[in-house]
């Protein structure tokens, strides 16, 4: 089974960490170019693209000019699951994970990234900020999704002939998982949903779905889940599998209000 989830737009690049395993991630050559269409934009010209304030367009403008295509940790790149600090990332609380679950992780888990089009949690990245729906024109392609292509699609199934099952876990966004060609994916994809109990109903809130996916990412980790059916095991934070609610490859997870 493998599993996949978004990256994130707040990185720590500064607190200590003790992993010393990585590895380099699939497309660097590609990464590459973005970076190098990246580096000949202008400050405004990057605030515009990505819709960004002042301070993220000077920020993200510099880290672009001193991009250095890292591929081993140091004081400017480090291991993608470790990097990643969003909301989703506080759910999966990657630091705390034991050695063996990161072995796991890095054979079972991908990050969809817009910089670097899919990587392994052990990958090293370094600083950056490109979103997966960003209209950037590199070549003959004008977005992100013409530019990646297949290629994400076609390593999702090269991971899935080596793995226990066929079955796609998708923890991503909408935004990034749209970069996959599911006509093409050579397995069954499974769409989680986590709903929370607001006014007598039950609801999809941004903040507390994205921990939640977090959260289903460690428990697969963690108990090495290969049938789906075990996904409905999944009891974290108050979350719990609704049958009622649920459809075949669209398991809802539901939480009651007073337990948030």
């Amino acid at each position: 089974m493998i599993h996949l989830l978004s990256p994130a737009k707040s990185l720590d690049f500064e607190t200590e960490i003790s992993v010393k395993t990585y590895s380099e991630p699939y497309f660097m050559e590609e990464a590459e170019s973005l970076v190098n269409k990246l580096k000949k934009s202008s400050k405004k010209k990057i605030k515009e693209l990505m819709s960004i304030s002042e301070a993220l367009a000077v920020l993200n403008t510099k880290r672009y000019q001193y991009w250095s295509g890292l591929t081993e940790p140091g004081v400017a790149s480090r291991q993608a699951i470790l990097a990643f600090i969003g909301d989703v990332y506080l759910g999966l609380d990657a630091k705390s994970l034991t050695v063996e679950d990161m072995k796991y992780a890095q054979n079972h888990l991908l990050i969809l990234s817009g910089m670097y089009g899919m990587l392994r949690p052990m990958d090293i990245i370094e600083p950056h900020r490109l979103e997966m729906g960003t209209s950037l024109k590199v070549g003959r392609a004008d977005n992100l999704y013409k530019f990646w292509k297949d290629k994400p699609t076609e390593l999702l199934n090269e991971k899935l002939a080596v793995s226990e099952s066929n079955i796609v876990v998708n923890l991503a966004s909408n935004e990034y998982f749209k970069v996959i060609n599911q006509k093409k994916v050579n397995g069954t994809i499974i769409n989680p949903e986590f709903k929370d109990e607001k006014n007598g109903t039950y609801k999809i809130i941004s903040f507390f779905a994205k921990k939640a996916r977090g959260y289903m990412s460690r428990y697969i980790i963690e108990n090495q889940i290969k049938d789906p059916k075990e996904l409905e095991g999944f009891d974290v934070a108050g979350y719990r599998f609704n049958g009622e609610m649920s459809k075949n490859g669209n398991p809802v997870f539901t939480r009651e209000e007073n337990q948030v």
